[in-house]
């Protein structure tokens, strides 16, 4: 079984806490991807989702250009170490509720993985069980 520094994207994009929710979400759309870390100086103070933006900011009658991403960001981020296997991610997310973990080396997040992460890799390394027509 593969490690998640294999199938995790390096170098994850970030936003500034006080970046307006609709400017995280077109970065989000214009990148292709789920999720950005938060970036106060240089810690990772939180992470805000394609489903933070959809339950906690567009769900409300707040102005998305004046809603900040600190406010609909998750906090603390959820974490794993680099060795770990992705079998141990997908266990972790599915205990934990998330679609998304930090990933970690020496204590320091250097990644990100997602469920599309861990579909993707399944995709390619697994046999099919169904059959199609």
């Amino acid at each position: 079984m593969g490690t998640i520094a294999q199938v995790m994207t390096k170098e994850p994009k970030t936003v500034g806490p006080s970046v307006s929710v609709r400017s995280a979400a077109k970065q989000m759309r214009d990148a292709s991807i789920g999720s950005l870390f938060v970036k106060k100086g240089k810690a990772i103070v939180g992470i805000v989702t394609d489903t933070d933006l959809v339950r906690r900011a567009m769900a409300t009658s707040k102005d998305l250009n004046k809603l900040t991403v600190d406010a609909v960001m998750t906090s603390p981020v959820c974490t794993i170490e680099g060795v770990r296997t992705v079998s141990d991610a997908h266990d972790m997310m599915g205990d934990l509720h998330v679609r998304h973990l930090g990933v970690t080396q020496g204590g320091e997040i250097v990644g990100v993985i997602s469920v599309r992460d861990l579909l993707s890799y399944y995709q390619r390394n697994s046999e099919p069980k169904i059959a199609q027509d």
